[in-house]
C-alpha cells in the first residue's frame, strides 16, 4: 500500500482526512479489489494516530462500501469500489450565464415535534430579519421554482455535506416530496419515458403517484445491498427510483460497488436514477452516506432532499436536484404551477443556513435523537424480547426504528376463503396494534408489505417522545402490544380451546382435540384437521418461539379458518 500523510495542522480532523485518502486510493484503482489495508494498530503506527482515529475512518469506508472487515483477518478493499476517472464538472455556459442573471437578481413530517429539538429563538432572529432588513421582497409573488436566496444556500450545503454537484439553476423547492415526484412524472413524460422501477419493499406513495400519471411499474427487490440492479429492465429507457443512503422501510446502505453498477446501467440504458435521500444527514453508527448524485456528476441523477426532519413540522420545504439536461424541461412546465412554500419561510430557511444555524441545530438534533434512540433499543430489549416478541431492526439512521412483532401464529387450516382470509386477518391484527400503540401514547404505523403469517412490522417514531419519557413509553406500548395479541380476533361464528405446553409438550391435547370436535359439531362443522396436525403445529411454534411452557390457543371458524398463537 502506498503511503498516507496526514496534515496535523489541518482544520479537518485526522480521521476525516484518513478516510478521505483511502477512499481515493480505493476509487482511483491504486488500491485494488481485495488488497489489504493494515490492521488497526498497524495503521496507527504508521501514521502516529491513535488507533480510534483509524476504527473511525475504517468504519466509514466500511460503511460506504468501500472496506470489508473479515472476522479474524482484517480489512480489505471492497468488490466494485474502484472507478474510472470521474468526467469533469465544468459549468456549462448556460449554467454561467443564469448564475449571472441569478447573481444580479438577488441584489434586488411526523405529527408532533419534541420542544428540545429545534432553537426557535434563532428561527425568530432570522424571520425578523426578513421583515425588518429587507420587507419589500415579501412584497412581491414567490419564484415557482423556488427562492434563489434559498437555493443557492442548498447548493452549498449539499457540496458540503452530501457531495451533491449542482447549482442553483438545477434545484427546485416545493412543499412536500411527493409535489416534486408529481413535477418529476411531468418532465419524464416529456422525455418518452413510460416506464418506472420502484424498489420492493419501497415508499408506497411514489409508486402511487407514479401509477396515477399512467406510467407502468416495475417492482425490483431489496436485497442486503440494496436494490437487484441485474433486475432493471434492459433497452427500455425507465426511471428508477431508490433510496440507496437509507433504503425505506429495511434501511439497507447500498454500497459503493453496487451504486457503480446502478450508475452504469443507466448510462447504458440512457435511463435516469431518481435518488431518495431519505432521513440519511441523521445517521448515528458512521458519518452521512454521499450522495449518489455527486457519484455521477449530476448527468443521470435527480436527487430529492427535504427538511422536515431537521426543521419541524409546520415548514414543509423540499427540493430536488435535477440534471442539467432537465432543466430546460422543468422551465417548460414551470409557468404553469405556482410555488407551494411560503416566500417568507424560503427567505427565513436562507437566512438560518447563511447563520451557519442549520448545521449547528442539525448537529444538536442528531446527538439528541442518536441518544432517543439508545433508550427505545435498551426498553425494547428489556420489555420486548422475551420470546422473540419483539426485535427491532433498522436502527442505524433517522427519526424511527423498525419493530418486527413475531406473535407466534400458525395457520393450521386456511378455509373456503383461501389465503385472502390470512390476509384479513393479519391486516386486522396489524390495526389493532397500531391503535394500541396509539393509547399508550407511542405512534406506529404498520409497513404491510412486509408482514406475513404472524409477524408485523411497525415503524416507531420516538422523535417526538422527549428523551426522559421514551423508555417508559416504549415499556407501555410493548405491554399494549402483549394485551392486543392475547384477543381473539375471528370475526365469524367460531371455537377456541386453551392447550397447556409443559416442557415443549402439550398436555392432554386428544382431550382438547375432542372437545374441540364437539364444540364445531355443535354448529355443524367438523374440524379439518386432525389431531396430529395440531400436535406437529405445536411442536413447530414451541420450535420457532423457543417458549416451552406456556398456554397456546387454537381458534377455529364455521368457514374451515383456523390458527394457533401463544
Amino acid at each position: 500500500m502506498i503511503s498516507l500523510e496526514l496534515d496535523n495542522n489541518s482544520a479537518t480532523s485526522l480521521y476525516i482526512q484518513l478516510y478521505e485518502r483511502i477512499k481515493e486510493e480505493i476509487s482511483g484503482g491504486r488500491i485494488g479489489t481485495g488488497e489489504k489495508l493494515p490492521s488497526l494498530r498497524g495503521m496507527a503506527s504508521n501514521l502516529g494516530v491513535s488507533v480510534t482515529t483509524v476504527k473511525l475512518a475504517y468504519d466509514q469506508l466500511i460503511a460506504e462500501g468501500y472496506l470489508v472487515s473479515r472476522p479474524q483477518s482484517g480489512y480489505y478493499a471492497a468488490s466494485g469500489a474502484g472507478s474510472p476517472a470521474a468526467n469533469g464538472a465544468e459549468d456549462s455556459a448556460a449554467d454561467r450565464s443564469y448564475e449571472a442573471e441569478a447573481s444580479a437578481k438577488s441584489a434586488q413530517a411526523a405529527d408532533g415535534c419534541d420542544p428540545d429539538t429545534f432553537d426557535f429563538v434563532k428561527w425568530k432572529k432570522c424571520m425578523a430579519s426578513v421583515l425588518n432588513d429587507s420587507p419589500e421582497q415579501l412584497l412581491t409573488g414567490a419564484d415557482r421554482q423556488g427562492e434563489p436566496e434559498l437555493r443557492e444556500e442548498i447548493a452549498k450545503y449539499l457540496y458540503q455535506s452530501r457531495g451533491v454537484v449542482c447549482t442553483q439553476r438545477q434545484i427546485v423547492i416545493s412543499a412536500g416530496t411527493q409535489q416534486l415526484t408529481a413535477h418529476i412524472a411531468r418532465i419524464l413524460k416529456m422525455m418518452d419515458i413510460g416506464l418506472v422501477s420502484v424498489e420492493d419493499p419501497g415508499y408506497m406513495p411514489v409508486r402511487s403517484i407514479f401509477g396515477d400519471w399512467g406510467f407502468s411499474i416495475s417492482r425490483i427487490p431489496v436485497r442486503e445491498d440494496g436494490i437487484a440492479v441485474e433486475k432493471l429492465p434492459a433497452n427500455i429507457r425507465t426511471a428508477v427510483y431508490v433510496c440507496p443512503q437509507n433504503q425505506f422501510p429495511t434501511g439497507v446502505v447500498m454500497p459503493i460497488g453496487r451504486r457503480r453498477q446502478l450508475l452504469e446501467w443507466a448510462e447504458s440504458n440512457d435511463s435516469i436514477i431518481i435518488e431518495d435521500d431519505y432521513n440519511s444527514e441523521l445517521r448515528y453508527s458512521s458519518r452521512p452516506i454521499p450522495a449518489l448524485q455527486g457519484l455521477d456528476q449530476g448527468r443521470r441523477v435527480v436527487y430529492i432532499g427535504s427538511f422536515s426532519s431537521t426543521l419541524f413540522p409546520a415548514v414543509r420545504i423540499s427540493y430536488m436536484v435535477l440534471p442539467r439536461s432537465m432543466v430546460d424541461l422543468y422551465g417548460r412546465i414551470s409557468e404553469n404551477y405556482d410555488q407551494t412554500c411560503s416566500k417568507t419561510e424560503q427567505l427565513t430557511l436562507a437566512e438560518f443556513m447563511k447563520r451557519g444555524y442549520y448545521s449547528t441545530n442539525l448537529k444538536h438534533v442528531r446527538k439528541l435523537y442518536s441518544r432517543k434512540q439508545q433508550e427505545a433499543l435498551a426498553a425494547v430489549k428489556e420489555y420486548g424480547s422475551d420470546g422473540g416478541f419483539i426485535t427491532a431492526e433498522n436502527t442505524q439512521s433517522g427519526i424511527n426504528i423498525t419493530l418486527r412483532l413475531d406473535t407466534h401464529v400458525r395457520v393450521i387450516t386456511e378455509g373456503r376463503s383461501g389465503r385472502n382470509r390470512s390476509d384479513e386477518i393479519q391486516h386486522e391484527l396489524a390495526e389493532r396494534l397500531v391503535g394500541a400503540a396509539a393509547r399508550a401514547g407511542a405512534k406506529v404505523r404498520d409497513i404491510e408489505q412486509l408482514d406475513h403469517d404472524g409477524r408485523v412490522y411497525l415503524i416507531f417514531n420516538y422523535s417526538q417522545i422527549p428523551l426522559g419519557e421514551v423508555r417508559e413509553k416504549v415499556r407501555g406500548m410493548i405491554g399494549a402490544f402483549k394485551a392486543a395479541v392475547t384477543l381473539g380476533s375471528l370475526d365469524m361464528p367460531s371455537v377456541y380451546e386453551v392447550v397447556r405446553v409443559t416442557d415443549g409438550k402439550p398436555v392432554f391435547l386428544e382431550e382438547h382435540y375432542r372437545r374441540l370436535e364437539k364444540s364445531l359439531a355443535a354448529m355443524g362443522r367438523v374440524p379439518e384437521f386432525s389431531c396430529e396436525d395440531l400436535r406437529e403445529c405445536i411442536a413447530g411454534l414451541v420450535s420457532e418461539s423457543g417458549i416451552k411452557n406456556h398456554n397456546i390457543k387454537i381458534e377455529a371458524d364455521v368457514e374451515g379458518f383456523s390458527r394457533l398463537y401463544l
